[in-house]
């Protein structure tokens, strides 16, 4: 007896009738339904053809939402992910970087009193040091 056991548990789903899950049975049912349908619907409006690529033209999609996967989403999720990121959200969007340390450093620093009657004893001792030295 051997039993399969996915690596990654997100990627079971459960199969309930001929290995599909419920979701790909219903979409399936729903897309020979709709093939069904419109074939009785249009063949004695149609020719055989015609109404033939029309019922797979529209079971097809059916269908296709059933199996669709991407990134995790399924085909409604991603349709309106991709209404919302394309069209609702949609313009032009910049880069702005932002330096967290600088900012850090300036709230710090713009605490810090500064001393300003030392700094200029300071300057005054340096330019008359300076001036000693340039005469000699």
């Amino acid at each position: 007896m051997e039993i399969r056991i996915n690596k990654e548990i997100k990627d079971y789903h459960e199969s309930l009738f001929f290995g599909l899950s419920m979701r790909q049975f219903i979409c399936s049912v729903a897309a020979v339904g709709a093939a069904v349908g419109i074939y009785f619907g249009l063949r004695n409006v149609l020719d055989k053809e015609t109404v033939s690529w029309l019922c797979i033209v529209c079971a097809a999609p059916l269908a296709a939402a059933g199996f669709f996967k991407y990134n995790g989403l399924n085909f409604e999720q991603f349709v309106v992910a991709f209404i919302y990121s394309e069209f609702i959200c949609s313009g032009v969007r910049t880069y702005k970087s932002e330096n967290y340390i600088y900012e850090a450093y300036k709230e710090v620093t713009a605490n810090v009193p500064v001393r300003k009657e030392k700094n200029k004893k300071r300057k005054k001792k340096n330019s008359k040091d300076s001036t000693a030295v340039n005469t000699d």
